[in-house]
């Protein structure tokens, strides 16, 4: 199962790169990676050049892919990420996108979006959450859209609801990174 990383975001809000920030001995980048590795997924990492080098250290030996354009945002990131699969499945694969600010996913919700073939997503309290999967036709319609596009406008997501309590923690701020820090281990 294909899964893109999504990691090229500006972290404006948090005032430090979100995806190198430490979480004990490790970056968030390589806690995420290690996490969605260990449950059975292909990953390939999209970032921006400025830290290019630094997340490939980080998450060494997986795939790091640069996004040339972050600021026309996720979408684009994601078709950066499907490009180079391109070159390995031929077209042919169902995606798990995976924000690198959007952890608060269990490991029970990555296997079973890893089972769907519908384009779906977890959700808890009614309010759809992250990581996503794509079916294959939804795959192609992303790979064919502008980069500027948004996901949203382009597919349909299906919601299984999960009992993640943190599905919808966002690190945008310290504030959010310190909740998170408390709370990691347990995911």
């Amino acid at each position: 199962m294909c899964c893109v990383i999504l990691a090229a975001g500006s972290s404006k809000r948090m005032g430090e790169e979100k995806v190198l920030v430490k979480l004990d001995q490790e970056s968030l980048i390589s806690w995420i990676s290690k996490r969605l590795v260990k449950l059975g997924l292909d990953i390939v990492i999209v970032t921006k050049k400025e830290i290019f080098d630094l997340v490939k250290m980080h998450v060494y030996p997986n795939k790091v892919i640069l996004n040339e354009s972050p600021e026309l945002g996720r979408t684009g990131s994601i078709k950066v990420g499907i490009n180079y699969l391109d070159h390995l499945y031929k077209k042919n694969y169902r995606l798990i996108i995976a924000p690198v600010d959007r952890p608060g996913f269990s490991d029970d919700t990555i296997l079973t979006l890893a089972s769907l073939h519908e384009t779906s997503c977890p959700e808890k309290n009614n309010i759809g959450g992250h990581p996503i999967i794509l079916s294959t036709s939804d795959v192609d319609i992303v790979r064919n859209s502008p980069p500027s596009a948004s996901l949203r406008d382009l597919v349909i997501s299906k919601r299984f609801e999960v009992e993640d309590k943190n599905l919808h923690l966002n690190l945008d701020t310290k504030r959010d990174l310190d909740k998170f820090r408390k709370i990691y281990v347990s995911l």
